[in-house]
């Protein structure tokens, strides 16, 4: 059964935890002087940052992480989407323009950056990696050893940064992409993670043995209804998350063009008509 009471302090956990949050507090505070002399202490920005690492040890580090591993597909579905959505959104939304231009600005870096965080590139890693990951020989392999389950973890939050950079990208140099193409963006990951989606919920057959053979912890809850509801949890968190993201786009799509068209309207010329001299 659970020990609710279990929670992991690993060193390499823990430790890399702090250290990232030490990098931060030091780069906002002490050394903010060198990177930006004039900009302020980002105190929201600052708030995301952390609580986006809170949020990731909760995933990982709480006793949700041993019902993931070796008794329940809900639960480690629900630890990933802590990963891939709060926490990855929470870390982008923390780093000031400021901080990540060091990198964003290298001329020589330009090229590569441009190509990493292309709204196909991203797109195409995040569902790739997720969904060769679900295959059944990998992900029961990640249950099985703690390091490829660690290493599994690492690259779903990478992925999961991303997939939000093209929305989220702190980064002026590397800008977000219009909302118009956010809109495009977000409707083909969620197709494009469909088919792993259908072949966890809609299968026949119990996909991961640690779960077929686990104890139960609930009576009348199969391994296969287990399943069903790991493959809905993946599916409609990912659908819930992006319709907002795609609703938020939307807004902004159709304030921009308002303005837009409010602009040409009232421009000294008036507005322009279709066939006019």
């Amino acid at each position: 059964m659970i020990d609710w009471r279990h929670w992991h302090n690993e060193p390499h956990l823990v430790g890399g935890l702090i250290v990232l949050g030490w990098f931060y507090a030091l780069l906002t505070g002490p050394l903010r002087g060198r990177l930006a002399p004039a900009a302020a202490y980002p105190g929201r920005q600052a708030a995301c940052f952390y609580a986006a690492l809170v949020i990731f040890y909760l995933a990982v580090g709480s006793p949700l992480d041993q019902a993931g591993e070796k008794f329940l597909l809900s639960a480690h579905m629900v630890q990933h989407q802590l990963i891939i959505y709060p926490a990855a959104v929470l870390f982008l939304l923390g780093l000031p323009a400021w901080l990540v231009r060091p990198v964003t600005g290298r001329p020589g870096l330009r090229g590569l950056l441009r190509l990493l965080t292309h709204p196909m590139t991203c797109g195409l890693a995040y569902t790739l990696v997720m969904s060769v990951w679900h295959a059944p020989v990998l992900y029961d392999w990640a249950l099985q050893d703690r390091w490829v389950h660690i290493a599994e973890h690492l690259m779903f939050f990478g992925v999961a940064l991303m997939y939000w950079w093209p929305l989220l990208s702190p980064a002026t140099e590397l800008p977000p992409i219009s909302p118009a193409a956010q809109m495009l963006y977000l409707v083909a990951v969620v197709i494009g993670m469909t088919p792993v989606f259908a072949f966890i919920a809609f299968s026949s057959d119990v996909l991961y043995p640690t779960y077929e053979y686990a104890p139960r912890l609930f009576a009348n809850f199969s391994p296969l209804d287990d399943q069903k509801l790991g493959g809905i949890i993946m599916k409609a968190g990912g659908m819930t998350v992006a319709f907002l993201a795609l609703a938020y786009a939307f807004s902004r799509w159709h304030k921009t063009s308002s303005a837009s068209r409010e602009f040409a309207g009232n421009s000294p010329a008036g507005p322009t008509t279709l066939g006019a001299p």
